[in-house]
């Protein structure tokens, strides 16, 4: 679960690290209030959508103006009118993909005057199974284009769980940053508040992009982008209470309802599938026959009838949809459950798309048995293989 910038800072105060002062902003009758607060005389306008690229990004509508989603304010004039023009519009960056994502929430924030920008963040490295930090003096660029011209300027190191963090974690962030004096002092101590908060809010990834040194000689945290492990937010009521329902596609949302693994995705195939590794495996078919797949949706192996009725309508709900696949290899699920699932949700939502259905494993019989007598139309598939050929074939020629 990804929370905004505004809500990040909040959490990482709570933990000793140094942000720089701010104010959300949810709707223009709030304006006032925050410049009050903040006093300026240089304000930052910074629009909050769970997306990076905010600062080069664009706005689809004229009105918004032709600067980004992140802009210098030097007078409370300045304020009104970009709030004016950035509430409400669609923002459109490198991470939102042409369809961009409307901006309901504004963060006005002191300004701040850099003297040097850094690169931090925390996040699990599966190779060590340890938290691990990513550090570059390459502060306000995209890590993956440092990964990829300047690779040598990208440092990171593990801290063993075991122990914790340590001093000379902090001043091995300290030369990887080439900080001397106070500042190295300053960030052994940001180095333990960022573990700290990583740790105790079971965050899956913790970035700070800028990390900067302010002209009196401060580091602060100019930007702050935080994602929680979802299967550990049971533990943290208050984290899930931060989650922003706008940010996220409303048919995701209703499948974590009905706990189904699913992302929408670009394509125009819809895939039910149990199983992660199946559900990739029937996608990368489903490319390797010239189509795209529409959503990786792995209905889990003790699927019911209700769970998989609900997975048939949430792929139904899709308007890029214009086929749909069933791949179902029953282990512990059975293919007979599979296909009174279907037959409900068809019955229930109507089938305006062509649907193919390969069953195998458990029951096999009984399901084919129980699709064949429906009456409905579908495809049946003897194969991973026949299936995708014939869902692909189908939808070309529909």
């Amino acid at each position: 679960m990804n929370i905004h910038e505004y809500q990040a800072k909040a959490v990482l105060k709570e933990f000793g690290v140094p942000v720089s002062r701010g104010v959300a902003i949810l709707k223009p009758d709030d304006v006032d209030a925050a410049i009050a607060e903040l006093g300026g005389p240089v304000f930052v306008v910074k629009s909050q959508i769970h997306a990076g690229g905010r600062g080069k990004g664009h706005f689809k509508e004229p009105e918004a103006g032709e600067k980004g989603g992140v802009r210098v304010a030097k007078s409370p004039e300045d304020v009104k009118t970009y709030v004016d023009q950035m509430l409400g519009r669609t923002l459109v960056t490198v991470q939102t993909g042409a369809a961009g994502k409307q901006v309901n929430r504004i963060y006005l924030e002191d300004g701040a005057e850099i003297d040097r920008e850094f690169y931090v963040s925390l996040l699990v490295d599966r190779a060590s199974s340890r938290p691990s930090f990513v550090v570059s003096t390459e502060g306000g660029m995209n890590i993956e284009d440092v990964a990829h011209d300047t690779p040598e300027k990208i440092v990171t190191f593990s801290v063993d769980p075991a122990t914790g963090v340590q001093p000379h974690h902090g001043r091995r962030l300290a030369a990887a940053l080439g900080l001397s004096g106070d500042l190295a002092k300053q960030a052994g101590a940001l180095t333990t508040s960022l573990y700290n908060a990583f740790i105790a809010k079971d965050m899956a990834m913790l970035e700070i992009n800028p990390l900067i040194i302010s002209k009196d000689g401060r580091i602060v945290c100019l930007d702050a982008k935080v994602s929680f492990d979802s299967n550990a937010l049971y533990r943290h009521p208050d984290m899930f209470a931060l989650r922003d329902e706008t940010e996220e596609d409303p048919k995701e949302i209703e499948a974590s309802k009905h706990d189904l693994n699913y992302i929408s995705l670009s394509g125009e195939i819809g895939c039910m599938v149990n199983g992660a590794g199946l559900a990739m495996a029937t996608m990368d078919i489903i490319k390797l026959y010239g189509s795209e797949p529409a959503n990786f949706l792995d209905v889990g192996g003790g699927a019911t009838k209700e769970k998989v009725t609900a997975a048939f309508k949430i792929i139904t709900a899709d308007p890029q949809v214009k086929g749909i696949l069933v791949n179902i290899f029953g282990g512990i699920m059975k293919c007979d459950v599979i296909a009174e699932g279907v037959i409900a949700a068809v019955k229930d939502v109507g089938l305006t798309v062509p649907l193919v259905v390969r069953l195998e494993g458990t029951n096999v019989e009984l399901g084919k048995k129980i699709i064949s007598s429906s009456g409905l139309n579908v495809i049946p598939a003897d194969d991973l293989d026949d299936a995708a050929q014939k869902i692909v074939a189908a939808v070309k020629n529909a």
